[in-house]
């Protein structure tokens, strides 16, 4: 998308390097740039570390430094809902869930555009490392970032044609180093501050007790089986483990133990060799298509099940209603329901889905 000069833009800033820079280069280029930082809701006593005090301190320096207007909106409500409450509830039936997506989808996107227009501007930006690319035909694509290592198109793959047909990704080309070395020649505070990596609305207490704090009743031990039924042990709470996880089972064997499945009715526990985490088929369910058409025939294409992972060949085939089967060129061992699997053709992001259980 060309810059016009004087188009209002709003920036989503927490404060950090991304959305800092981000801010400055629109300026630069002749954008008319407004910063906004949501206030998220976090559990009482608890700090949201996208938009804690020091934060909003950060991002609101940097918006006079930038000589740009600087808001932060209340969000806390449409978070809760829209985040929190999927999070707490997918773990209570067997999930693993991702909130960014959720957050993407309602709070970054739904909402900021919401906020966006009442403040006159029919753009927003963010500090994503992702690209935008719009056909001669019109429709937009979603593109990877160059730098495999921090490209975020993973978590964008739930956005839609009306999604990015008025975003702005300033750091689309950009690496992180670039990113910083950029913020210093700003003279921006932020060149300095280091990336979070922790659940924002936990207030950097481990998700565990969060859960605890905020749904005791989920969390409750029950057994520990292996593949032949028979009881090893007991677990702490079925949201205390996720597929794959070897670290915490404490039960000896003449191989290392695996989590294999989680069984909601009984509060069960299975557990196994890590060979028998592998599969190859996997359904997935809320399927976005970013080009907005669903595909009539299986598609061949590359799968990523987690941000980190390498993506792998596969084909997937569309049931109808958001719904496909995925079959990979090779199995894997940590498909995981509740996240996401993500679809790409070479440096195009095609849209994702959420990993089920098999009996769903």
């Amino acid at each position: 998308m060309s810059p016009v000069h004087g188009t209002r833009v709003v920036v989503g800033m927490s404060g950090g390097v991304d959305s800092s820079v981000a801010a400055a280069l629109l300026k630069r280029q002749g954008y008319e740039v407004i910063g906004v930082m949501l206030r998220l809701w976090s559990e009482s006593g608890l700090e949201n570390r996208c938009c804690a005090p020091d934060a909003q301190i950060e991002a609101r320096q940097t918006a006079g430094q930038l000589e740009i207007p600087f808001y932060v909106m209340d969000a806390q409500t449409e978070f809760y809902q829209s985040v929190v409450e999927p999070f707490v509830d997918g773990y209570a039936h067997g999930y693993t869930p991702n909130p960014c997506l959720n957050c993407n989808r309602f709070i970054r996107w739904k909402f900021l555009v919401e906020r966006a227009r009442i403040l006159g501007a029919d753009l927003i930006a963010t500090g994503h490392y992702a690209r935008i690319q719009q056909e001669t035909s019109g429709i937009y694509r979603l593109l990877k970032n160059p730098d495999p290592e921090k490209d975020q198109s993973y978590f964008l793959h739930i956005l839609t044609q009306q999604d990015l047909s008025q975003t702005l990704f300033p750091l689309s080309e950009l690496s992180k180093p670039q990113v910083r070395h950029l913020a210093e020649e700003f003279q921006l505070k932020a060149a300095d501050r280091p990336d979070s990596q922790d659940l924002c609305f936990v207030g950097g207490t481990d998700y565990r007790d969060f859960l605890r704090q905020i749904n005791p009743a989920s969390i409750q031990p029950g057994p520990i089986l292996d593949l032949q039924g028979n009881q090893l042990g007991e677990h702490t709470g079925l949201a205390d483990f996720t597929i794959g996880q070897r670290k915490g089972l404490k039960i000896p064997g003449p191989e290392p133990y695996f989590v294999l499945e989680k069984r909601i009715k009984e509060n069960t526990l299975v557990i196994g060799p890590k060979n028998s985490l592998v599969k190859d088929t996997f359904r997935v369910a809320d399927i976005n298509w970013i080009s907005g058409k669903e595909p009539l025939e299986p598609i061949s294409l590359e799968i990523r099940i987690r941000y980190k992972s390498r993506a792998v060949p596969g084909r997937v085939q569309p049931v109808g209603g958001g719904r496909a089967v995925v079959n990979l060129g090779t199995g894997l061992p940590d498909i995981t329901p509740g996240q996401a699997a993500v679809f790409y053709q070479g440096e195009t992001c095609l849209g994702g889905g959420i990993i089920q259980w098999e009996a769903e």
